[in-house]
């Protein structure tokens, strides 16, 4: 089965794919996104802002998304939340931060070229390793 991918490329799922971002990996409470909303710290991105607090138990990365009504129709808010969720795979953090991250699209994300994604995407995890790093194991 193939697909298309972000940049309109045909892609075809590889094996192992679903792997690199499991489902312990998401972040699915309602309790906990507000949580970050309200007690975390945010980064703004040209297409994205991203919201996250550290956790004091547990280990590894958590990711949701919001993609809000106001953004689009059902077809257009699911492309974004697949374009970043893409970015995110890609650029997922070797470090064990333990920490919760909730992405917010912009308007601007639909048209972005999906290279500009994934940079936002790559500096927005280079700043939450910056402010979190000091507390990564090993360091």
């Amino acid at each position: 089965m193939s697909a298309s991918a972000p940049n309109g490329s045909i892609h075809r799922p590889g094996p192992g794919k679903r792997n690199a971002f499991p489902r312990s990996a998401h972040l699915l409470r309602h309790a906990d996104f507000e949580r970050v909303y309200k007690q975390g710290d945010r980064h703004f991105a040209a297409h994205m802002t991203m919201f996250y607090l550290r956790r004091p138990q547990g280990n590894g990365l958590r990711v949701g998304f919001t993609v809000g009504r106001v953004l689009g129709g059902a077809v257009e808010r699911n492309r974004m939340r697949r374009r970043l969720r893409e970015a995110v795979r890609r650029h997922w953090p070797t470090g064990s931060v333990a920490a919760d991250v909730v992405i917010n699209p912009k308007k601007a994300l639909l048209t972005a070229e999906f290279t500009d994604v994934l940079r936002d995407v790559e500096r927005a995890f280079a700043v939450l390793q910056q402010k979190l790093g000091a507390h990564l194991p090993g360091n």
